[in-house]
């Protein structure tokens, strides 16, 4: 994953609460099992005039020019809701989105996002509004920053708001790590305690001794 420290863009206004996972990706949309070929599908059941239509909607948000480049999006509460499907957080990785600034996230979704590069911000629904409002008619002028070392968003009229974001997420995102390649950076200290553990009790590696003699006697 591409790490992420600071990010200056376009953020898109899609200021609705509870917007569920089959919202993000219909499952109409899901026709592949890989982290690609979702983003036509972002959104369909708004984005388009039709269920089996690819007309775009002009009311809709991403269809307004101003804001298709967007790569943060503005949200309400609860966003992700709804089922546990990773491809949500798929579609809007590959449509370009690289942090989400809601009011409250369903928890699942908050971790797939940690795992697939996006940063969660939780602010209030107010500092939301002030922001969404600080866009006017021409966004590319007024872009927001998400700064995630100093875990701030600010606005081009110097609006500043701090978010909260653990520890664990803010490492793995920072570092454009996955959990695996997380828990592999603490490799030492890992080999440390599984030595430190075989001496105090040896009783438990017995079974695994006898493993690790046989390949060796194998591969001799």
């Amino acid at each position: 994953m591409e790490p992420f420290t600071t990010l200056t863009a376009i953020a898109a206004p899609l200021l609705r609460d509870n917007i569920d996972t089959d919202a993000i990706i219909p499952s109409r949309e899901m026709r592949s099992v890989t982290k690609t070929g979702l983003a036509d599908g972002l959104f369909a059941g708004w984005r388009y005039s039709g269920v089996s239509s690819r007309e775009p909607d002009p009311d809709f948000i991403l269809n307004d020019p101003r804001f298709a480049p967007a790569r943060i999006l503005l949200s309400g509460a609860n966003f992700g809701c709804g089922s546990s499907r990773e491809h949500a957080v798929w579609a809007l990785a590959e449509f370009g989105f690289r942090a989400i600034i809601a009011e409250s996230f369903n928890p699942i979704f908050r971790g797939n996002c940690v795992n697939n590069g996006i940063v969660p911000v939780e602010l209030d629904c107010d500092a939301i509004a002030r922001i969404a409002a600080s866009l006017g008619h021409w966004p590319a002028s007024q872009q927001v920053t998400v700064d995630l070392q100093r875990c701030t968003v600010s606005t081009a009229q110097s609006d500043l708001w701090q978010f909260q974001i653990d520890d664990e997420a803010q490492e793995m995102l920072l570092g454009g790590m996955d959990a695996i390649e997380l828990t592999l950076t603490r490799r030492d200290a890992i080999d440390r305690a599984r030595a430190a553990d075989r001496l105090r009790r040896p009783w438990i590696y017995l079974e695994q001794g006898r493993k690790d003699s046989a390949k060796e006697q194998i591969t001799n």
